[in-house]
């Protein structure tokens, strides 16, 4: 896009904002901090231009990362990727540019199935060998050992599976001295199972088996909405001091469009900004689904998509981000050698519900080779009397959900793992709590 004038200033000052390396991110509490001890928040993007690895073609890469300068994302989310191939030119790119990258470690045939939970060597060795692969990358923000595994009922039984993915790549990656590269999960907005997940998987009060930071792929807030009407309202409620950071993996609803990410404004203002670590907005290239920031010029394509050529923005949602994340800066937050990471609440492991969540309280997690066989093992948390952010207050906790919106238009996802696209129904019809 050619600007001039004032126009050209305010890119350039963009761009000058986003170039410098942002080094290695951790986890502390509910906060990320960078390297220097300043609280790092997510603008991030889901890139995935291959449905197996977008990160292989250094010369693409660059040119995406040309335009995403210009808009002001510090995180890119790829959902699939292949520790056998070399991704040095395209995590070099990123990295001169200031973008962090969070990446999935399953792939199509290792991801946790939830209609038959398991927990596999193979499954175990293929996260472990993207882990291998990645670690090197200073500008690796973080790892997703799922996404969007729960989506019904039945799926909550997969649960422990997910923690014991955890458990297990946190020792690998303590085995291996590696540095603590935060481990996580993204899950579907459901009201009926989301409370109940996102305590689950920090509680117990075993860190070594609990998640460093909880995602959510949420499409509550289609424009024209406000924060009380989208079902933000109740997101924060839940979220309050909460005990890991917290952030939306995929948000950017198009219905019915065009998106103008008034969204951005509430994540990165109060009162989230005090609970939440940002936003990764939904996605990239143009697909079927309609949810591009660009497309290509003179592509060429993979299953009837332009993956590659000169990026070019969608318009105006483009501009429509541009504009809001201009507008959001980063947030100063808090500097780490002042933050109390103990101010945060301790979930108690939520019990089984009605028409809900199946699994009882802290149980025993599966080990490696061990696959679902229908109950569970209930074993005694480590801290005796949680607390929670829920009561009078009306916060939401997992034995009292906070009222919920409908969640209406998650997208079809064209390339990525073949277990979302048999979800895509379940996830366009959201429970309503009352």
């Amino acid at each position: 896009m050619k600007l001039s004038g004032l126009g050209a200033a305010i890119a350039a000052l963009g761009v000058a904002n986003t170039v410098e390396a942002i080094g290695p991110v951790t986890a502390a509490g509910n906060k990320f901090f960078t390297s220097d001890g300043k609280q790092f928040f997510v603008k991030g993007i889901a890139y995935q231009l291959s449905p197996e690895d977008p990160l292989i073609d250094t010369e693409q890469c660059k040119r995406d990362v040309e335009l995403m300068k210009e808009l002001g994302p510090n995180a890119i989310r790829v959902y699939h990727v292949d520790p056998d191939k070399n991704h040095d030119g395209c995590m070099k790119a990123f990295n001169d540019a200031g973008i962090t990258a969070l990446i999935d470690l399953d792939t199509f045939d290792t991801y946790i199935n939830p209609a038959r939970p398991a927990w596999t060597e193979t499954m175990h060795d293929r996260y472990a060998d993207v882990m291998d692969a990645f670690i090197k990358y200073d500008n690796v923000l973080g790892f997703f050992v799922g996404n969007e595994i729960i989506a019904t009922e039945a799926h909550s039984n997969a649960a422990p599976f997910i923690k014991a993915a955890v458990r297990d790549m946190k020792a690998h990656r303590d085995s291996k001295k590696y540095r603590e590269v935060p481990i996580g999960y993204s899950a579907a907005d459901i009201a009926e199972l989301r409370p109940m997940l996102q305590d689950y998987l920090t509680c117990g009060g075993n860190s070594s088996e609990n998640v460093d930071f909880f995602a959510l792929n949420s499409y509550e807030w289609c424009d024209p909405s406000t924060y009380e009407t989208s079902g933000y309202a109740n997101l924060q409620k839940q979220a309050k001091d909460f005990p890991v950071p917290i952030f939306f993996s995929e948000t950017g609803c198009n219905v019915p469009g065009p998106r103008l990410f008034d969204d951005q404004l509430a994540i990165f203002g109060q009162p989230m900004v005090n609970d939440w670590s940002g936003a990764i907005v939904y996605e990239w290239i143009q697909e079927e689904n309609k949810y591009g920031l660009i497309k290509y010029e003179n592509p060429t394509q993979t299953e009837g998509v332009a993956r590659s050529g000169k990026p070019v923005p969608v318009q105006p949602d483009f501009n429509n981000l541009k504009e809001k994340w201009e507008r959001v800066g980063q947030p100063t937050g808090v500097v780490k050698d002042k933050y109390d990471a103990k101010h945060v609440s301790v979930r108690p492991c939520p019990e089984a519900t009605q028409g809900g969540w199946l699994v009882k309280g802290n149980v025993q997690l599966p080990a490696v080779g061990e696959s679902f066989t229908g109950t569970y093992e209930s074993v005694p948390s480590a801290t005796a009397a949680p607390t929670t952010t829920g009561g009078s207050d009306g916060t939401g906790t997992a034995a009292n959900p906070a009222r919920e919106t409908q969640n209406p238009a998650a997208p079809t996802k064209v390339v990525f793992r073949g277990m979302v696209a048999g979800l895509v129904g379940v996830m366009l019809f959201f429970t309503v709590w009352f």
